[in-house]
């Protein structure tokens, strides 16, 4: 998360620790020749001297008897003369290329040799007195002396450990004490690791308070959970905090292309971190050089970077004495992939989960957000939370740096809540597509399937309240979506409660059944879903009476980033009573689903028609629309 601050002190400039020496931003860097300059100089006269080669390669040289006789028969289009040589154009063609030929020749300017030789028949050929020393320097001395500036050049960089032309990509971001202006308060939400990080805090302002005890304080500091959540955040607000100097670089800076350099680049930060102790080292990405050794494929002929930049940082976590007062603070999203000696006691000592906020820290989250921003009235913060379950931190800026762009837009005074709700569905469903016009009957079947979907979630007893319903295409290929608000966080689903969630996905495609006689493309993503429910319930949930309560293949599934892999262990029958289990789920939903819009028809044609009228209809509309149908199909009875 970043703090939504359009009036954030100026910062103070890093300190790049690769800025060469003489390096001054005045500009006095190039009032001092360095060995670049001296490189890129004799690069140039390299290409020069190639180049004018090149030029000399493409003409062809003829006998200056030869150039007289094509003279005099007409076969030369043009010539220049120089005191020395003669160079010009022929009038045929090379049969290589299809262009004109170009000659050159060297000119006997004793003309009474030249008439004697010419009246004998002779054919001659004149060459220049060559200085065999400057052709020597050219030809060979100056190329192989480039070649060995350059590979000198090269090596001394490599020798440099990291500081110089091999040092690609290393930014070590050194911010001094007192730079780091961000505190605990600039962080919403996250209260359980803000009191994790408490003792943390407290070693930093004073080291030897835990050494009194006869304790050592925690040396690294592991902050695993999804994107956006706010790890790097807290980082900073650890060292604005104790106003300690904070390293800051990502672990895939230490990878080069060069086995060593990685490990250079560990042991330098290191060693720059002891002489500011005490400080904190801040590795974002951990993930990029702490992955388990083996895993990858090595390198035939010597050792992965990788993996030596890996046991380089696990040589110097292991290796500085606690009470220096160096703690290693790292972020990752993929902890399952990290090596565990790693993880082990004395290196990344805690590891703190900075999970995705629940709805009272998003409501948290956005009041940070928004109190730079001038907002109307009718501005809920709470139900925007309640309209973002899942989302993080970053998505939170992000709805309210939209909501403002859109009252920008539509020339408001203020932020409106209608601005937040088109803020939040562009975020999730995808910038309205206008132009994408839906023909009469696509708009008529559109109305309906939204409808079936809002029908069966306000129908069974599980179903959470529709808060929208809309027919305007969003996204790449959503024609219309059926928005449900929870009530509450939930974060278990039981199996009735699936069920339901199943009726309702396939809510959409029987009401185009029923109402159509057929079923259309729209219902794709409805069926992914119903049946991806399904087959977990089947294979993961043990929510399946013939299969029972067990689990059946291999679940491989990164925590943070829902991603998930799974390896069959099961042999064909169980399979084809698995895909059996879960058709028989499916159905089930879809004959639920079935009843529910048969025996009300008429709320559903009620519903579909003022959705394809009003194109957009808010929770209090759908409700009203249903109880309306509901008392006058009651009076009906009544009479």
């Amino acid at each position: 998360m970043k703090k939504a601050d359009f009036n954030t002190p100026e910062k103070k400039p890093e300190i790049d620790i690769n800025k060469p020496a003489d390096f001054k931003p005045d500009g006095s860097f190039w009032h001092k020749p360095s060995s670049a300059l001296w490189i890129y100089l004799l690069f140039i006269l390299a290409s020069l001297y190639l180049w004018q080669g090149a030029e000399e390669a493409q003409r062809t040289e003829i006998p200056y008897s030869e150039f007289l006789q094509r003279v005099d028969k007409g076969e030369v289009v043009e010539a220049v003369v120089s005191d020395k040589i003669i160079t010009g154009t022929l009038t045929e063609t090379d049969p290589k290329t299809g262009k004109p030929r170009h000659f050159i020749t060297v000119p006997l300017w004793n003309n009474d040799l030249a008439r004697e030789l010419e009246k004998k028949g002779v054919k001659y050929t004149v060459r220049q007195s060559s200085n065999w020393l400057s052709n020597f320097i050219l030809s060979w001395v100056l190329p192989f002396g480039l070649l060995f500036l350059l590979w000198g050049w090269m090596g001394k960089r490599m020798a440099g450990a990291g500081k110089g032309f091999l040092n690609i990509g290393n930014h070590i971001r050194i911010h001094p004490e007192g730079d780091i202006k961000v505190t605990f308060k600039d962080v919403a939400g996250a209260e359980e690791a803000k009191m994790e990080l408490g003792e943390t805090i407290a070693f930093l302002r004073d080291p030897t308070a835990i050494q009194r005890l006869g304790g050592h304080a925690p040396k690294g500091v592991l902050l695993v959970g999804p994107p956006g959540t706010g790890k790097t955040l807290l980082a900073r607000a650890v060292a604005g905090e104790t106003h300690a100097p904070f390293f800051n670089i990502s672990g895939s800076e230490f990878i080069e292309m060069f086995v060593g350099m990685g490990a250079a680049r560990v042991r330098e930060l290191f060693e720059q971190a002891r002489q500011k102790a005490p400080c904190i080292i801040f590795i974002d990405e951990l993930d990029a050089i702490g992955g388990a050794r083996g895993m990858a494929p090595v390198m035939s002929g010597g050792h992965d970077e990788r993996e030596q930049t890996l046991n380089q940082l696990l040589t110097e976590m292991d290796g500085f004495d606690p009470s220096v007062g160096v703690v290693v603070m790292a972020a990752t999203n993929r902890p399952e992939i990290l090596d565990k000696a790693l993880l082990r006691a004395g290196r990344f000592d805690r590891q703190i989960v900075v999970d995705k906020p629940d709805l009272e820290e998003r409501v948290a989250i956005l009041e940070l957000h928004t109190k730079k921003l001038k907002m109307a009235d009718d501005v809920d913060l709470r139900v925007v939370a309640q309209r973002t379950p899942g989302f993080v931190g970053a998505d939170l800026a992000n709805i309210a740096n939209e909501a403002a762009i859109l009252a920008v837009r539509y020339s408001h005074d203020a932020v409106t809540m209608a601005d937040f709700e088109a803020a939040i569905d562009r975020i999730v469903a995808g910038p309205e597509k206008k132009n994408r016009g839906l023909s009469e009957a696509e708009k008529r079947r559109v109305a309906f399937h939204e409808s079936g979907h809002t029908l069966v979630a306000e129908s069974v007893p599980t179903g959470e309240p529709v808060h929208k319903v809309s027919i305007i295409p969003r996204g790449v290929a959503a024609l219309g979506y059926t928005l449900q608000l929870p009530v509450e966080e939930k974060f278990l689903s039981t199996e009735n409660e699936l069920r339901d969630q199943i009726a309702i996905l396939l809510g959409g495609r029987v009401a185009e059944e029923i109402i159509f006689g057929d079923v259309s493309s729209g219902a794709s993503n409805d069926l992914e879903r119903a049946s991806e429910i399904a087959r977990n319930m089947v294979t993961r949930l043990g929510m399946s009476e013939k299969l029972g309560p067990l689990t059946w293949g291999l679940h491989r599934e990164l925590q943070f980033l829902g991603q998930s892999t799974e390896e069959r262990n099961y042999s064909e029958e169980t399979a084809r009573l698995i895909d059996a289990e879960v058709r028989r789920l499916v159905e089930e939903g879809r004959q639920r689903a079935m009843e529910i819009i048969t025996s009300q028809r008429a709320v559903l044609d009620d519903l579909a028609h003022v959705l394809e009228e009003k194109e957009v209809l808010d929770g209090e509309e759908v409700e009203a629309i249903i109880r309306r149908r509901k008392e006058t199909a009651h009076q009906r009875q009544e009479n």
